[in-house]
């Protein structure tokens, strides 16, 4: 329920775009100096392919490739109050600076110095790539000695969810990976939508909901370290040996370091800091992008003749399994692949079955068998798919919207699907099971969450209702990003309140 809409982040949000005498930027610089922890993460604009990439168009002498420029960089700041910026207040903030505005060369001392300076702990969610095409940035504008080389100490919060699921981050991590929006999801019942995600951020102004976007993803990172702080805490596990209790648990702390809220900058925060943090290092081979032309222009030939082929089976002609003409029980019942899986929650949030595939990266004939035992519609992005109808009569649908809200009104009207307001958020969004028909107290919910899900502490308080998906146990509250993802549903499927 409340896992279907974003929130903003709780920190003021400033947009950093002005140069030397910006008040923006100085406020960035202060914050830089005094913070002992920084979220970073960086926007560009997505590759979009061109005559130059057109296999029909001859090219005698193609350019060599290029690494996209970053245009924005965000970095959420916290610290404790003792940095040179003068106050904790100088290091608390999101700031979603615009490179496009703001000149580089101000920015790049300070943003290498933050990078190697060792008592500062640098997140990110895979940052190594953001930081090639940032220092690539940098290096075509100032010169090829002005990119960054290195970020120490750095943690990535990936290697932190497999550690609050339970995995030893001292021994190999498991390969499975996890998109940030999933992670904010599991761990602190946060909602992210990626539908700006592949946006145009080369183009100015940016809008509200772009900077809210970026400000976001940067922002969420600090309270995924603030579980992973907590955590170590509790179990006095942050501590060198010698400074552990006989019962192998962390000794008592001053005062100051007693808030559950606030991460500590003490022997804790340091030894942490020592025994699970990395560094990225870039090398020669990471500074040089890698051309793919001739499997580009291979890919585009065949993406091109079954776009020719199949150019007019992209209607659907109905009816669907599920229609009682066809011995169907009325139900709609879908399988969205890889490409539109958010797609999915949102039929999800509307009371829709919508299924995934049950391997992460599917065969076409394992897609469709999925499909024919389940008697469900194929939504698909991929053309290339349509191909394999022949074997699943009238299964297959290919979705034209690129964004989330277009798809799921496309699907609504495509398919003639009716959808009443009793029946949103009726479904779990991570696993598109049902919910349990009593809802669980505080109490009731908090024993469910045991070992499982973080419930956060702000809801102790508040006389909130929680619903237990009876597949995979999730838990959900009808908080404000319910209320607001009901809205949002609302205006989407045209429903009067």
């Amino acid at each position: 329920m409340d896992a279907a809409a974003p929130a903003p982040p709780p920190l003021a949000v400033h947009l950093v775009t002005g140069g030397g005498s910006s008040p923006e930027l100085a406020l960035l610089l202060r914050a830089l100096a005094a913070a002992r922890v920084v979220a970073l993460d960086a926007e560009w604009k997505p590759r979009r392919r061109g005559p130059a990439d057109d296999p029909s168009v001859a090219a005698a002498s193609p350019p060599p490739p290029q690494f996209p420029t970053v245009t924005l960089l965000q970095v959420a700041c916290r610290g404790d109050g003792d940095g040179a910026g003068g106050g904790a207040a100088a290091a608390e903030g999101v700031f979603v600076v615009d490179l496009l505005a703001v000149p580089l060369a101000e920015l790049r001392e300070p943003l290498r110095e933050l990078f190697e300076r060792p008592e500062v702990l640098k997140l990110g969610f895979r940052f190594k790539q953001d930081l090639v095409y940032l220092s690539a940035t940098f290096a075509a504008a100032l010169g090829s000695s002005a990119g960054f080389e290195r970020v120490e100490p750095f943690l990535d919060v990936t290697n932190v969810y497999h550690y609050l699921k339970g995995h030893d981050m001292q021994k190999r991590l498991p390969r499975e990976t996890k998109s940030l929006a999933t992670i904010c999801e599991e761990l602190l019942g946060v909602s992210l939508s990626k539908e700006l995600q592949c946006s145009d951020w080369s183009y100015r102004p940016l809008s509200e909901g772009q900077i809210q976007y970026a400000a976001s993803d940067a922002y969420y990172l600090l309270d995924i370290f603030d579980l992973f702080h907590k955590k170590n805490r509790t179990e006095g596990k942050c501590l060198p040996t010698n400074e552990l209790t006989s019962d192998g648990h962390c000794p008592s702390r001053d005062a100051e370091c007693s808030s559950e809220d606030a991460v500590c900058f003490d022997d804790y925060f340091v030894s942490i800091v020592m025994k699970y943090t990395e560094k990225i290092l870039l090398m020669e081979s990471d500074t040089k992008p890698r051309s793919s032309r001739r499997k580009e222009k291979q890919k585009l030939a065949t993406n091109a003749k079954c776009k020719e082929k199949f150019a007019g089976s992209t209607e659907w002609q109905g009816p669907p399994l599920w229609d009682p003409s066809a011995g169907g029980d009325g139900c709609p019942k879908f399988l969205c692949d890889v490409m539109i899986e958010g797609l999915a929650k949102h039929l999800r949030c509307v009371g829709i079955d919508a299924a995934t595939p049950s391997s992460r990266k599917p065969e076409p004939r394992e897609l469709l068998n999925q499909t024919y035992k389940e008697r469900r519609v194929l939504l698909t992005r991929d053309v290339k798919l349509l191909k394999y109808q022949y074997l699943a009569s009238n299964q297959v649908y290919r979705v034209k919207s690129l964004l989330k809200h277009d798809q799921l009104a496309e699907v609504i009207d495509t398919f003639q699907l009716k959808i009443s307001e009793d029946k949103l958020m009726s479904r779990c969004t991570k696993c598109n099971g049902r919910f349990i028909q009593k809802p669980l107290t505080l109490d009731e919910a908090i024993e469910a969450s045991k070992g499982f899900q973080i419930i956060p502490s702000c809801l102790f308080k508040r006389n909130l209702e929680f619903w237990k998906c009876t597949d995979c146990n999730q838990l959900y509250w009808e908080g404000t990003q319910y209320h607001n993802a009901v809205q949002k549903f609302l205006s989407v499927c045209n429903i009067s309140d």
